[in-house]
């Protein structure tokens, strides 16, 4: 049965845990940069699986998950009341909105609202832009860059207008207008993205008009750019949105419909990791049988390798350029 336990500077990081196993939530009153240690010391003791499935894996992630968010403390106003706590009214609110008076948060997850908000304040360098590019709270951060590399140096074909689909924080628009394209338009449903992509590009002074939507925009482009979620199972957290795609049925529907927005004779670049089939939540010709499906056939791809420190051996991100079957030698 669920129950409340408060717990303070005195407890254990084991008898934390069992309390946890057992069903409870635990309400922390003690020092704040104390209660960080207990959480460090909690997943200590939740050791990665040791081989297994990727389902298998999934499953030991939600149970680590579950077990460190079990661990709450009080948020007053966007302010943390306990001794030795930062400031975190800015950053919660960017991440929650206006303050909503007095609520207990899991302390994993303000962590992560006040890492958003310093990632945010710093940027993240992207050498294919030359520029910082400011990621807001739970969109898509391009510390894996190469997807970036690939757009800024694949061949570019006769294009007025694009679409970048998907859009995160803007940075494909940005880097399509640097290298001469004049229309752009970029696209996403996370209203969050929306805001960002709005700031990096007029801070960035790139003239193209974000669209809250789900993939396309009303009319045809020349090039329609996107770089989807690429694994095709369930999110655990907000955060794993930017990456998971339940089922596969953003890209599925992607590459089903982009034909009807394509201008004759247009290109589609799509980039996507290989990891889901790596980890066999892609049937191995499920991805070309879904092009064909749609009326589309490769006519290049570039492949880079991810240079991030979470990166597998032998990962790849490829960029797919495609066309219409009909424009094909044309």
């Amino acid at each position: 049965m669920h129950q409340v336990t408060t717990i303070d500077d005195t407890i254990s990081a084991d008898r934390a845990l069992r309390l946890i196993r057992r069903g409870s939530t635990l309400h922390w009153e003690g020092d704040f940069q104390n209660a960080k240690q207990l959480l460090a010391a909690l997943g200590r003791r939740l050791p990665a699986p040791n081989g297994g499935t990727f389902h298998d894996q999934r499953r030991h992630q939600a149970e680590r998950v579950r077990v460190l968010n079990s661990l709450l403390v009080p948020l007053i106003n966007h302010q943390v009341r306990l001794r030795r706590a930062p400031d975190v009214r800015l950053a919660c609110a960017e991440a929650y909105g206006a303050p909503s008076g007095e609520r207990w948060v899991p302390l994993r997850e303000l962590l992560g609202v006040i890492g958003a908000h310093q990632l945010r304040l710093r940027g993240v360098y992207v050498p294919a832009l030359g520029e910082r590019i400011h990621p807001h709270y739970s969109v898509f951060a391009p510390t894996r860059s190469e997807y970036a590399d690939l757009v800024a140096d694949c061949p570019l074909p006769r294009a007025d207008t694009a679409f970048d689909v998907d859009t995160g924080t803007g940075l494909l628009t940005a880097i399509l207008s640097r290298r001469g394209i004049r229309q752009i338009v970029a696209t996403d449903n996370n209203p969050r993205a929306i805001i960002c992509a709005r700031e990096n590009l007029q801070r960035l002074q790139v003239e193209a008009t974000v669209v809250e939507t789900d993939l396309f925009p009303p009319g045809r482009a020349d090039l329609i750019v996107c770089n989807p979620p690429w694994i095709p199972a369930a999110p655990a957290t907000l955060l794993d949105q930017a990456v998971y795609d339940e089922g596969g049925r953003m890209l599925r529907a992607f590459l089903g419909t982009v034909r009807e927005h394509l201008e004759p004779g247009g290109e589609v670049w799509l980039i996507l990791s290989d990891l889901a089939e790596r980890l066999g939540l892609r049937e191995e010709g499920e991805l070309f049988e879904q092009m064909r499906g749609g009326g589309l056939q490769v006519v290049g791809r570039r492949d880079a390798v991810p240079r991030h420190r979470r990166a597998r051996p032998g990962e790849l991100t490829s960029l797919w350029r495609l066309r219409t079957e009909s424009t094909i030698g044309g």
